[in-house]
């Protein structure tokens, strides 16, 4: 089976959980440049309003490219907070939302000082919701498909290793730059199937959503979205 070759997100769409469902061992670039308005630094809810992006702040190097184990947070502005505010909003009715408001408040809510420590404290607690024990293995240096064999892997609490020689370059699905929140689904991710929705009966199903929408409305019964 192909491995998944993805960049870092926040949260993660189901989307994002579907791919690590089907698949043993999926590999994060953390080498890659930082890149704007990706699953990096967004998530998606929707509330009353309609679906909502949350954005993380991150701290800018103006005019230079930043591979993205090097990208810091900014808490100039109180995004965390709101953030929080947004989710509550969003979901105080959902059937789930007490069983899981006070684990994402404590993920949002601390401090970091790289976005790669946030964005891998959410897939933990993503993973950890959905019971997934997909191999994550994250790679500090930029990952080239014919160089694959010679690229070392960073630590991470997720996976610590080498992507060897039992890992060839055409075993390699590269998902880095197809799948983002602005582009249709790359044809190696499956859409994940409707699910219940909060809001539904205002603005109907609303896909590609955050792995936060799908707990907060299907409870232990999320993983079964995935299949």
């Amino acid at each position: 089976m192909n491995t998944p070759l993805l960049s870092a997100f926040y949260f993660g769409s189901v989307e994002h959980y579907r791919l690590l469902a089907q698949h043993p061992k999926v590999i994060i670039d953390v080498g890659e440049h930082y890149e704007r308005q990706s699953y990096r630094t967004r998530t998606s809810i929707v509330g009353p309003n309609g679906v909502q992006d949350l954005n993380v702040q991150i701290a800018r190097d103006h005019g230079h490219k930043m591979p993205m184990h090097s990208v810091g947070l900014s808490y100039v502005e109180t995004w965390p907070q709101q953030h929080v505010h947004a989710i509550r909003s969003a979901y105080g009715n959902a059937p789930w939302y007490i069983h899981y408001i006070d684990a994402i408040e404590a993920v949002v809510l601390q401090r970091y000082d790289r976005l790669i420590d946030l964005d891998l404290a959410t897939l933990r607690l993503g993973m950890k919701w959905l019971g997934l024990r997909t191999e994550v293995e994250v790679s500090e240096e930029y990952v080239v498909q014919r160089l694959l064999s010679d690229v070392r892997c960073g630590p991470s609490t997720l996976g610590v290793g080498r992507i060897g020689q039992e890992t060839s370059d055409n075993d390699l699905v590269d998902l880095r730059t197809s799948f983002q929140p602005k582009k249709p689904l790359p044809t190696e991710v499956t859409p994940a199937p409707p699910h219940p929705q909060v809001f539904a009966d205002r603005h109907g199903f609303q896909p590609r959503l955050s792995v936060i929408d799908l707990v907060m409305n299907t409870g232990p019964q999320a993983r079964t979205f995935l299949r």
